[in-house]
């Protein structure tokens, strides 16, 4: 493209960024002297709750520090949610299912005032608690279950990390705790099993195998790559990753601060972890071994022979594949290899080839004193000194980060509305004071999760109506709600769409943990992949109805259902789910795989518990899909539509309802 054709392409508000990128380019980390003044590199500091003069609304500290920023811009919060509402928002919200018929009677009908607290509690005490916010984490770490590129190679045993997560999230584990696991629990002296599988974490970067050869300079630096950047996207909220080739155009980070970050894996290996006998190694590694070098001899004689030789030889090939024996028992995990250590050192432009010199691991700059300590790349333990950082009293962005992570996915926008970029070319916060007490009470509370998931529910201003039409006032200086005047509807996700269909058809297999399950997709789909044996549909019919954080999360073959309703395509950490409105979404549901057969479900339920009745069909489909009885013209319409439609369309349709589809 000419710059003249790109001058014709760019629009003024473009040109202007690029612009001013351009000019920001000039000003390098060490040249800017407010780089430390930024808000997001100073500690959180204890916060004073303000006072409020409303005695008729806020019930905690949230609501007083949300109502002091309402009473500045002379804005209302708006009516709370009715009952039916409120019980099926924070059911989806720690459980990512539909409350049944009976929990919503017996919330509506509890008058007292706990019943809304033990609703709560119930909620964070259930395992379905673990199985939603463990899918949060899975997301942010960007969880993979293969390497992605041509080959997109299984990672074996990847399963028993994302069990980890979940089991984690039910026990309230520290987080502080977890991230060490995750970070280093490799390095412990006595590594338990779960230790080992959390060190994981390392491994679910996309791998580019190059021809199977995975020591190869260059992929080295991508692995490196991938296990430097996360650090800055998942735990502190820093895009570490636009210093890789130069010093950040934005932030205050050196390219001296990513390699010295870097350097703190640079001797960090690839290790699979067999639960087998020796002897049972030694047979499966044989097998393996000599099936895998006929493969390859195939594959070379394939590649010189006339068209129909090529075929015959590339079915030989592929049978030999299927013959492949199946994974042992593997955790997948990493450990500490002195003797193969990467020699760390600056790279002019990224470039593997092109090294300066030699760097030491150390922290950002920014995020420590004046001269901030480095250590040796021989250090025996170099990841336990990166996760003591991490979560140490002087890190600035760790508890931060992970608190508006929270809330974002209980208010439908954050505090911070870039999860993963807290620098100066992320947005600034709504409530920095509200940040900071958050993040002080996370502390408090010994970094666990659930008294800060407790105190934002019992809020006045998570408790408001969804339903409440925007004021001249709020349209003018708010219409995005950041101030939250009232709650945010949401569009549910992905797994919380085909969980739901799940248990309103009466399918849901609740069964918990263990390998992930592989659906059934087209052929076509299969056929694209470079070794269609990969996808081997999982023979229990059963377990085809387990719910979504349980499927086989491939790169190269996501699930059509999955991908049309936005779920993250696993190639980089994903800190806030999209939620796009478009035609395939109704398709999907209309004429779809998943969707038809649960809707045959969902005929056979109404059929049982609702008899032939058009009046109890209706009432029994709205009650469990909805969690609310129809209005008097939806059940005329419902009427009306089963006299000249089959039930099985009714039961579509009912999936199709935007109630169903969200929650206010």
């Amino acid at each position: 493209m000419t710059p003249l054709n790109y001058r014709r392409k760019c629009s003024l508000p473009t040109a202007i960024s690029i612009a001013l990128i351009l000019a920001c380019s000039y000003l390098t980390a060490r040249e800017r002297p407010d780089d430390r003044d930024f808000w997001a590199f100073q500690k959180p500091v204890e916060t004073k709750v303000p006072k409020t003069s409303n005695s008729n609304w806020g019930r905690n500290e949230i609501d007083r520090f949300i109502w002091a920023k309402l009473k500045e811009n002379d804005l209302q919060p708006s009516p709370a949610a009715s009952k039916e509402e409120l019980i099926r928002r924070v059911t989806f919200d720690l459980w990512g299912l539909p409350p049944t018929p009976e929990e919503i009677d017996a919330f509506v009908g509890d008058t007292s005032p706990d019943a809304y607290p033990n609703l709560v509690d119930r909620l964070l005490a259930s395992p379905h608690y673990g199985e939603k916010w463990g899918q949060f984490w899975l997301d942010v770490i960007r969880y993979s279950e293969s390497e992605g590129f041509e080959y997109d190679r299984h990672l074996p045993g990847a399963w028993r990390f994302r069990d980890y997560v979940i089991r984690s999230f039910n026990e309230d584990k520290p987080f502080d705790q977890f991230i060490k696991e995750q970070i280093a629990g490799d390095e412990k002296d006595s590594p338990s099993r779960d230790d080992l599988i959390a060190a994981g974490f390392h491994r679910f970067g996309p791998v580019r195998r190059n021809a199977g050869n995975p020591e190869i300079a260059l992929s080295r630096n991508e692995v490196l790559t991938e296990r430097t950047d996360i650090i800055g996207a998942a735990f502190i909220g820093l895009t570490m990753g636009c210093a890789r080739c130069h010093d950040h155009k934005l932030d205050p980070i050196s390219q001296e601060d990513y390699y010295s970050l870097q350097a703190f894996f640079a001797g960090t290996q690839e290790h699979n972890e067999f639960l087998a006998s020796p002897e049972d190694i030694e047979a499966w590694q044989k097998k393996t071994d000599a099936l895998k070098e006929e493969i390859k001899e195939l594959k070379k004689k394939a590649e010189n022979a006339p068209s129909g030789e090529k075929e015959r030889l590339h079915e030989q090939a592929k049978a030999l594949e299927d013959q492949l024996p199946e994974d042992l028992p593997t955790i997948l995990s990493i450990k500490n290899d002195p003797e193969n250590r990467t020699d760390v050192r600056l790279l002019k432009r990224g470039v593997w080839e092109h090294k300066g010199e030699r760097v030491a691991m150390g922290f950002p700059t920014v995020l420590g004193e004046e001269e901030t300590a480095t250590y040796p790349q021989e250090h025996p333990k170099p990841r336990t000194v990166l996760a003591d950082w991490l979560v140490g009293p002087d890190n600035p962005l760790t508890a931060r980060v992970l608190v508006n992570r929270v809330w974002l996915n209980h208010f439908g926008s954050g505090i911070v509305n870039t999860p993963n970029d807290f620098g100066r070319h992320g947005e600034r916060p709504s409530h920095p004071e509200l940040l900071d007490y958050l993040a002080t009470q996370l502390v408090n509370e010994g970094w666990r999760l659930k008294p800060i998931h407790r105190q934002l529910l019992l809020s006045e201003t998570y408790q408001q109506s969804s339903r409440t039409l925007a004021s001249e006032l709020a349209q003018r200086i708010d219409p995005d709600n950041r101030l939250y005047w009232k709650f945010n509807r949401r569009r549910l996700q992905a797994e919380e769409i085909r969980d739901a269909m799940l248990s309103v058809s009466g399918r849901l297999n609740k069964e918990m943990f263990g390998p992930s399950i592989m659906l059934p997709v087209e052929e076509s789909m299969v056929e694209l992949l470079y070794a269609p044996s990969q996808w081997q549909v999982t023979e229990d019919l059963t377990q085809h109805d387990r719910r979504s954080v349980y499927l086989m999360a491939k790169r190269n073959l996501r699930l059509p259902f999955m991908e049309t309703f936005d779920q993250p395509t696993l190639q980089s950490s994903c800190g806030r789910r999209e939620s796009s409105t478009h035609a395939p979404q109704s398709l999907e549901l209309l004429n779809g795989r998943t969707a038809n057969q649960l809707a045959d479900a969902f005929v056979e339920r109404l059929k049982k518990e609702a008899g032939d009745s058009p009046n109890a069909i209706v009432e029994r489909a709205w009650r469990l899909a909805l969690g609310r009885p129809p209005t008097t013209e939806e059940e005329e319409l419902s009427r009306a539509f089963l006299r000249n439609q089959p039930l099985k369309e009714f039961a579509l349709s009912v999936f199709n309802f935007n109630d169903f589809l969200y929650v206010h």
